[in-house]
């Protein structure tokens, strides 16, 4: 059962990411989804993207698996809220984003485009619930705003 739990996550998580974005490979592709977190810091997404930072101990942990699949499912709307995702799924390598958001099991974290920590959460999130939390954000209404011409108040 575990082989088949790894087998899904890796096969999820290969289809999500860019071929050659790994954890080594430090200058992922800043357009991609779905990255490894590796060595990456929250400042290179400052004012730029909107990390969702995804930990769990295992590719095979269910919790991991569900929320890539969420975020399979609906990778639109994430795109459009200037979102990237990052997955750390090793805590043996205690990478920089592990020992500075410090989670225990699975976590997720939302942070926003000025770099504070919107959300934390032992469990997967649908992205329809992940969107509402985005869309709750000054930023984005601003850029909801300047979308539709909308002068500011």
């Amino acid at each position: 059962m575990t082989r088949i739990f790894t087998a899904l996550a890796l096969t999820l998580s290969m289809s999500l990411a860019a071929p050659g974005a790994r954890a080594a490979d430090a200058g992922a592709d800043p357009t991609e989804l779905v990255q490894e977190a590796g060595e990456r810091s929250l400042e290179e997404f400052l004012w730029l993207k909107r990390p969702i930072v995804v930990f769990a101990d295992s590719p095979a942990d269910p919790r991991y698996v569900q929320q890539m699949q969420f975020i399979a499912d609906r990778p639109d709307a994430l795109e459009d809220r200037d979102v990237v995702v990052l997955t750390d799924t090793d805590p043996a390598a205690r990478s920089a984003l592990r020992r500075e958001l410090r989670p225990r099991g699975f976590m997720l974290v939302l942070i926003a485009k000025d770099g504070t920590r919107v959300l934390r959460k032992p469990f997967p999130w649908s992205v329809r619930e992940l969107s509402r939390s985005i869309d709750k954000l000054p930023v984005r209404q601003q850029e909801i705003r300047d979308r539709q011409g909308t002068p500011r108040e």
